[in-house]
């Protein structure tokens, strides 16, 4: 059976009380979101007080809604990775609440949000210790089976080109090679070119694999480069060399090698929140480029070489 013969995806959610239990749960969170990007929304509904009914969840509903129309999918992925309130079930609630429209009434942000959801999801609940072998789409839709429910998983047609681009992201030995290949753009392409088709849980189940396996090729790249910048950083320190240039990857003509070490260390923490964080994403390639430029130059002279060697033997 293929995608379009399926039966339209029904949320799991379905009777007043559960919708009110599961806009009770967030209300914490979406408080907390309006305080920090200080959104001006009228005071939330869910109170103490609170009691479900039809025209009270209705009510609160909009208001969620509301938030939900001001809040970028940017601000919730910044949000949910650095508050301690993002636990798994408050990320399910989060996934469930915003797989209550039907799929015609989602727009591209309802997407995205659900898409990153997905993958946050997926990742609170998977084993530290998962192998990529074990990632198949069986088990990602175990995984995922208290918000899409009980599914029997099959590569939408569609989609089968997810595997390609797959291959073509684990054969990169770089990060730069990652950035420039074109195969995040491609993954972002697919998703939107789906629309509606997104939300059939076919196709949410092979878009929760694809991005959970591409972050994983992006934090080890990420961690290659950024330990080859260091491991750079210490052979130039050897060689005498105090300030690099760096005015390709947006920084001074000379900048000191200490700050450079300390920029690599923030950005640790930064990228490990978002492997597609754009203009910092293409700093930190570029600064590998730089900093490889200047060994390659300190190599091509035999006393400052020589110096370098010297500085590994006593180490």
């Amino acid at each position: 059976m293929n995608t379009s013969s399926q039966p339209p995806f029904q949320p799991l959610l379905q009777t007043v009380e559960a919708l009110g239990a599961t806009l009770c749960a967030l209300q914490p969170v979406y408080a907390a979101l309006v305080r920090e990007f200080v959104i001006d929304v009228s005071t939330c509904p869910v109170d103490e007080e609170f009691v479900p009914s039809a025209e009270s969840v209705a009510q609160a509903a909009a208001w969620f809604q509301q938030v939900d129309e001001q809040i970028q999918v940017h601000q919730l992925r910044q949000f949910l990775q650095t508050t301690a309130l993002a636990n798994e079930a408050v990320v399910r609630h989060l996934l469930l609440h915003h797989m209550q429209k039907t799929a015609v009434a989602k727009s591209a942000s309802d997407r995205d949000k659900t898409d990153f959801l997905l993958v946050q999801y997926f990742s609170l609940c998977a084993p530290s210790g998962l192998e990529d072998a074990d990632v198949d789409l069986a088990y990602v839709a175990q995984v995922l089976e208290p918000v899409l429910g009980p599914q029997s998983p099959k590569l939408p047609g569609w989609l089968s080109s997810l595997e390609s681009i797959l291959q073509s992201a684990a054969g990169c030995h770089r990060l730069s090679e990652l950035l420039y290949s074109g195969v995040l753009e491609q993954g972002r392409k697919l998703k939107t070119q789906s629309a509606a088709r997104y939300f059939d849980p076919a196709a949410m189940v092979a878009f929760a694999r694809f991005s959970f396996m591409i972050r994983r090729v992006f934090f080890r790249l990420m961690h290659d480069d950024l330990n080859a910048i260091q491991d750079g950083l210490r052979e130039l320190e050897r060689c005498g060399v105090a300030t690099v240039d760096c005015r390709r990857a947006q920084f001074s003509a000379e900048e000191p090698i200490a700050r450079l070490r300390m920029i690599c260390q923030s950005w640790k923490v930064m990228f490990h929140a978002e492997y597609s964080s754009g203009q910092p994403l293409r700093m930190l390639v570029d600064l590998r480029g730089a900093v490889d430029e200047v060994r390659e130059k300190v190599a091509s002279k035999p006393a400052l070489a020589k110096s370098a060697a010297a500085g590994e033997k006593q180490n």
